[in-house]
């Protein structure tokens, strides 16, 4: 199973730019590559952030550039964007009973959950009961293949000091009700902190973040005010298969200098 993923995308009216960038020719840009390389992708999700302010305009240029894509679409929240004006621009996308964006699909090669964890004017996640439910009915009906799990925040300590108060709010009950989860936790895929990170939790599940497909963050671990700065449209594919999980990150723009030859081995 071939997943792009793309996150923090912090689209804006049109025109606008967030930190010297302009997040919707970065999102367009990375689109188009994905539409050239990856048409054969069966599923295409993006891990929240989707709009800067949760602007109805931008919700519309977010509608506009998904528009041709040939495959599934799940679309998460992350703590810049609006619930309401989501519902109002994606009425048909999944919802739980409670009305948060969270929803599950079963592959062949398990369940993959999407979890909301965005609460307005709250910039770290949070994830309380109402919610809960909603993760334990659909890990209690996942299978015996181990799930893979979709959020906007990390769910566990990402080692960063500006996300130090910034991150779940949730007392660690999301991880601890993957750790009990018997079929096991394939990978956890997340957004937020604009940097790639990859990693095992303390319990041993696997992490990783896609970079930030408009501004980033210079990668700082201790300062918790990093610099932000600029770089190429990007995004993740992820491969899912009889040999496991497996994510590369794809560049949009990048110069060549040549190229390889093919190596025969051994």
């Amino acid at each position: 199973m071939k997943i792009i993923q793309i996150t923090d995308t912090h689209l804006m009216p049109r025109g606008h730019s967030v930190h010297a960038i302009d997040p919707e020719k970065h999102l367009r840009a990375a689109m188009a590559d994905v539409l050239q390389k990856h048409a054969d992708a069966d599923l295409l999700v993006m891990t929240g952030d989707l709009c800067n302010h949760g602007d109805p305009e931008a919700y519309d240029i977010l509608k506009d550039i998904l528009a041709p894509v040939p495959f599934d679409v799940r679309l998460m929240l992350g703590n810049h964007d609006d619930r309401p004006n989501f519902v109002m621009a994606f009425p048909q996308h999944p919802r739980d009973d409670y009305g948060f964006i969270q929803s599950y699909m079963d592959t062949t090669y398990g369940r993959l959950i999407f979890l909301d964890s965005h609460e307005q004017g709250v910039i770290g996640g949070m994830y309380g009961e109402d919610r809960l439910a909603f993760l334990d009915t659909a890990l209690a009906g996942a299978g015996e293949l181990p799930a893979t799990i979709f959020i906007h925040h990390p769910p566990m300590d990402c080692g960063i000091a500006h996300f130090d108060h910034i991150g779940m709010h949730d007392d660690g009950a999301v991880m601890k009700r993957l750790v009990g989860h018997p079929a096991g936790i394939r990978h956890i895929v997340f957004g937020h902190i604009h940097v790639p990170l990859a990693g095992t939790s303390a319990e041993g599940i696997a992490f990783s973040s896609g970079q930030a497909c408009a501004h980033r963050f210079i990668t700082d671990l201790t300062d918790p005010m990093p610099f932000w700065t600029g770089g190429n449209p990007c995004y993740r594919i992820i491969n899912i298969d009889a040999s496991g999980f497996r994510a590369y990150e794809a560049q949009v723009g990048e110069a060549v200098t040549g190229r390889a030859p093919i190596c025969k081995g051994p």
